[in-house]
């Protein structure tokens, strides 16, 4: 099936995925069972991050599920973790097509989605159905303004999102790093920054973190950094799809949008690197994380939990189970454990 899928064009096989896993995502023993046959349930492998316990540090990264449909599937799929969206406060349509393409010489995406989703109150409904399964399964919702919002009202459009979904997230996420909403990068500029950070911590006791660009220069993401810390933001998610096109093979790599997966791996390490080095942050790193080995390196420079986007499209649904049964045989090599004792050395 999974191979069958990349005969389709990519976002219509994106879409008959969902679909599919959405459906599954609501049948109730038909998930659960084979859930406890695909997941790796291994205290060794459980992170206490945000003020909360995740399964593992493996999460499905914002992009893939927008509109919070496959909840369950996730789960049962071995993540440890989900994060939902970008979802904005009024439902919008995004770019035209086509707008998702594959890199496969390159192991990559472009995509130049634009926020396409239902909107905050659709989501709103479908994490509370998921709530009253009660799964052991933390959830992250990633918020952005709608494309039609001017700068100086972004924050009226990630208040409202906010308020709608609040009860329902374990955390938050702003997304004010992706290069397909004009202007949105403005955003992570420090005067823009301040001001939205001023209006949105208030706003909920949650966990609150800032997803940002790997195009930015180690000494703005001080900048940024350092804003996080003044505003008592939990963390940073690092990093979102890039706008360079270095060293690509493929044919399609002229096409704009912003790049995920394997090209971005050695940027992505560089800025979790860097962003270790700041102390009172929770870092999530996505980008590149194709295996245990990413994973590994990942977890000892600095990340709390991980995130993949790129590297499930082309793993395929037994991807998380494998990533995780490498992670632990890294461990075990090691000497490590259990993954808090990397916390523990880091604190």
């Amino acid at each position: 099936m999974h191979r069958l899928l990349f005969a389709l064009d990519p976002e219509a096989a994106h879409e008959l995925a969902l679909k599919a896993l959405a459906l599954w995502s609501g049948r109730g023993p038909l998930l659960e069972v084979p859930g406890r046959l695909l997941r790796v349930e291994d205290p060794r492998l459980r992170v206490e991050a945000l003020g909360l316990t995740f399964p593992n540090p493996l999460g499905l990264a914002a992009g893939m599920d927008k509109d919070a449909r496959a909840l369950g599937a996730w789960w049962a799929l071995g993540f440890g973790f989900a994060e939902v969206g970008t979802l904005t406060p009024r439902p919008q349509e995004g770019n035209p097509r086509p707008r998702l393409f594959r890199l496969p010489e390159d192991g990559a995406l472009i995509n130049r989605m634009g926020f396409n989703n239902r909107g905050a109150a659709e989501a709103a409904r479908r994490l509370a159905a998921f709530r009253s399964r009660g799964l052991p399964f933390p959830v992250g919702v990633n918020l952005g303004k709608n494309r039609e919002t001017p700068l100086e009202r972004a924050a009226e459009d990630y208040l409202e999102a906010l308020r709608l979904l609040e009860p329902y997230g374990d955390y938050f996420v702003l997304n004010v790093s992706s290069p397909n909403t004009p202007g949105l990068r403005t955003l992570q500029e420090g005067p823009f920054l301040d001001e939205l950070l001023s209006r949105l911590r208030p706003a909920t006791a949650k966990p609150l973190l800032l997803k940002v660009a790997p195009d930015l220069s180690l000494g703005a993401l001080d900048q940024v950094a350092a804003l996080a810390l003044k505003h008592r933001l939990e963390g940073l998610v690092a990093v979102n799809t890039t706008l360079s096109r270095e060293g690509l093979t493929s044919p399609w790599a002229r096409e704009a949008g912003g790049l995920s997966g394997r090209p971005l791996r050695g940027r992505a390490l560089e800025v979790l690197r860097h962003l270790a080095q700041v102390p009172g942050l929770t870092l999530v790193s996505v980008g590149g994380v194709e295996t245990p080995e990413d994973a590994w390196e990942r977890l000892k420079a600095g990340a709390s939990l991980l995130q993949v986007y790129t590297g499930f499209v082309y793993g395929g649904p037994l991807f998380p189970r494998r990533l995780l049964l490498g992670l632990l045989s890294r461990m075990e090599a090691e000497g490590v454990r259990a993954l808090r004792e990397l916390q523990a050395v880091r604190a």
